[in-house]
């Protein structure tokens, strides 16, 4: 009945009945009275025997309850308090509680836990590469093939890129050499009605054009941008006025656009 009073480190209770068991024997005159002796010396024996292999080698064992009762001391909590408010859980909780328990556990982990090897020390001699030289080779040379289409490829489209720049600054020359009093609208100059990728594209070239100063934008009596070339041909410039070249994000959404 009373089993896990009986299995605590830190009762007695097997022992005072043991020593009560003695006292009993004294009187024992019947066969019967002999038998409950043993078995309650059986009974004590394997009581003992759990007993004992529940303590560890320091003879002492973690006992969760008793524990948590010295860490709510520790804390500070008063339990007739605590009992006062079970409906508010946590409120008898003071502010400075973990404040107490973190400054008792500093006084344990002010040093680092010695180093010490698991299985003997390691090899200091690293251990010996396989030469593969041969195959490296033949590795850097296929990078090598890899790379150059790569570059090719890369040059080419900036050769592409430089071209259609040069093409769309020789059409806005031919176009202001034609009419040079008429503004010419960069809207209808950059717009493709028929693709809008192919819009975004001559904006994106155009760029290029006002930021080398090939060309510059300003607007009309309407707010509207118009662009001009700033040089012809012939390397005359247009314009002899001389500012500050300034660039500005625009967008323009698919909606916008159609």
């Amino acid at each position: 009945e009373n089993r896990e009073e009986m299995l605590s480190s830190k009762s007695n209770r097997l022992t005072e009945a043991l020593e009560e068991a003695n006292k009993l024997f004294d009187g024992v005159c019947r066969a019967r009275e002999a038998v409950l002796d043993a078995q309650f010396l059986v009974l004590a024996s394997n009581l003992g025997k759990e007993k004992a292999n529940e303590l560890h080698s320091e003879m002492t064992t973690f006992d969760s309850a008793t524990f948590a009762e010295d860490l709510l001391t520790t804390m500070g909590i008063n339990r007739t308090e605590t009992e006062e408010n079970d409906g508010e859980p946590g409120g008898f909780l003071p502010s400075d509680a973990w404040e107490k328990v973190g400054e008792e556990a500093l006084k344990h982990f002010r040093r680092a836990p010695t180093f010490h090897y698991m299985l003997g020390s390691f090899k200091s001699d690293p251990p010996v590469a396989k030469q593969r030289i041969e195959r490296q080779k033949k590795a850097s040379r296929e990078e090598a093939k890899r790379a150059m289409p790569a570059q090719l490829k890369k040059m080419e489209e900036s050769h592409e890129e430089a071209t259609e720049i040069e093409r769309i600054l020789g059409i806005l020359q031919t176009l202001f050499e034609n009419d040079p009093d008429t503004p010419i609208s960069f809207f209808d100059f950059v717009i493709d009605p028929n693709s809008f990728a192919r819009t975004v594209e001559n904006m994106f070239h155009v760029s290029f054009l006002i930021r080398d100063g090939l060309a510059e934008i300003k607007l009309d009596d309407d707010e509207l941008p118009v662009i001009e070339p700033t040089k012809s041909r012939e390397g005359v410039e247009y314009n002899q006025e001389s500012g500050v070249r300034n660039q500005v994000v625009m967008s323009l959404t698919q909606q916008e656009w159609k």
